[in-house]
């Protein structure tokens, strides 16, 4: 699981100072609101500057988000499914794919088997 998508970054583009708590968002699929009131209640319950040193040290040791992950919402939402619950991701996918499977070799079976009212159609049009 290195790849780029399933890596936590920082969102320059909804920041509000540096961009932690809106990447928090982005890779745990959490609204940035509950993430912003989850880090300020966070401030007032741990002591004082423990919650800024954790902050200022996040925005410092990880990388901005870059420009070519900022892709459409579903896109979004698959990989953050996919960094939550690889497993059920993975099971979702093939589930689609054996009910695309099973689509494919119904219409397969339709078109090969020996169908008397296809023919007579496909004749008239000749």
């Amino acid at each position: 699981m290195t790849s780029a998508r399933t890596k936590f970054y920082l969102d320059k583009q909804r920041a509000k100072w540096s961009g932690v708590c809106a990447g928090i968002s982005d890779y745990t699929g959490m609204k940035v609101f509950w993430v912003r009131v989850a880090a300020v209640f966070a401030t007032f319950a741990v002591p004082f500057p423990i919650t800024f040193i954790a902050y200022w040290i996040a925005a410092k040791s990880f990388d901005p988000k870059p420009i070519e992950l900022y892709g459409d919402a579903s896109e979004r939402e698959f990989w953050q499914g996919v960094r939550q619950s690889p497993r059920r991701t993975a099971r979702d996918v093939r589930s689609r794919f054996r009910e695309i499977d099973r689509r494919l070799a119904d219409m397969e079976m339709y078109y090969t088997t020996n169908n008397s009212a296809l023919s007579n159609e496909i004749e008239k049009l000749r």
